[in-house]
């Protein structure tokens, strides 16, 4: 629990790898598209859930780069799926006051995708309720090493001393340096690891596992995640109680 028996403040961010769509559908004897359309059901009432909890900001693990070795109909059936949610969701989104924003390689997408990216990031940027990110074509060690890359440029044109690159600096040349790190990651479908996910946010992140499948994770369990977070005790590395 936290330090003196009080409980800690909801997190200001909330990370969540949405896994367990494929196993959900196969349970069903369906094909996985339909388990990738009913996590896009859930994504939806997490996100409502999240800005009524009062977390300001929710990243959610949509699309790795690693994904593009599954099969050529699931990849595109999952790119069609995510400019279906865009375009339908939007209106409810303003409605929420839901800042949509994306990390990731946005280059590597399909057109229709993209430019329903770029809709409704422009769509909903004057929302300021809850800022959800959604990480799209991305790999925390890719986004790490385009940040060194990044900085190596600036190094080597004389904008910047190598001596100077401090913690702060490299984690603002990060992709998702525009947002504070995660203070809890959530993974559904029982599987315990980060797979490639913000690898240099979640260094002190807490971590909280489920073996519910993404289709069925449902608002009391990002509840009950939450009120589990809020009962730890945050060392970052200090002296324990």
């Amino acid at each position: 629990m936290a330090d003196g028996g009080k409980f800690l403040d909801v997190p200001q961010h909330v990370a969540i790898i949405m896994d367990g769509n494929g196993r959900w559908a196969r349970r069903r004897g369906m094909p996985r598209l339909f388990g990738h359309r009913a996590g896009a059901e859930t994504v939806r009432h997490i996100v409502r859930e999240a800005a009524d909890i009062g977390i300001k900001y929710l990243t959610l693990f949509s699309f790795s780069t690693e994904n593009w070795t599954r099969p050529r109909d699931e990849v595109d059936g999952l790119m069609s799926i995510l400019s279906e949610y865009l375009d339908r969701e939007v209106p409810s989104l303003l409605e929420n006051g839901v800042r949509l924003r994306f990390i990731g390689d946005l280059g590597g997408l399909p057109k229709k995708l993209a430019l329903g990216v770029q809709r409704a990031v422009e769509a909903t940027a004057g929302c300021d309720r809850i800022t959800v990110v959604m990480a799209l074509n991305y790999g925390g060690r890719q986004e790490i090493l385009e940040a060194a890359r990044r900085l190596a440029r600036r190094s080597a044109a004389g904008e910047l001393d190598p001596d100077g690159i401090t913690e702060e600096v490299f984690g603002k040349a990060l992709s998702s340096g525009d947002y504070p790190a995660p203070d809890l990651l959530i993974r559904p479908s029982g599987e315990m690891r980060i797979s490639n996910f913000l690898l240099w946010g979640l260094a002190y992140s807490e971590l909280w596992f489920t073996d519910t499948l993404w289709p069925d994770f449902t608002p009391a369990l990002l509840r009950q995640a939450v009120d589990d977070y809020r009962r730890r005790d945050r060392r970052y590395g200090g002296p324990g109680a």
